[in-house]
């Protein structure tokens, strides 16, 4: 699960950095799109990750709202 979480919150600053040089704006808003997918997984697995005991209930609310905040923006 954690390399799983590792793989989703990596893609959204790889998807919002490819939209920073995206080649149009639909190009543009498709790439913050999958961002925004990939964030809201991220929340997914961070949920389960604090569900299976992984981590702390403190970890889990420090990492929540800083990736809460993220998804809200983009």
């Amino acid at each position: 699960m954690s390399k799983q979480f590792l793989r989703s919150i990596t893609s959204v600053g790889a998807n919002v950095r490819e939209a920073v040089n995206a080649q149009s704006r639909p190009d543009f808003i498709h790439k913050l799109s999958i961002a925004q997918k990939e964030c809201d997984e991220s929340l997914y697995w961070l949920e389960l990750l604090k569900e299976t005991n992984y981590i702390s209930e403190i970890e889990f609310e420090s990492i929540y709202q800083q990736n809460n905040e993220v998804l809200k923006i983009i």
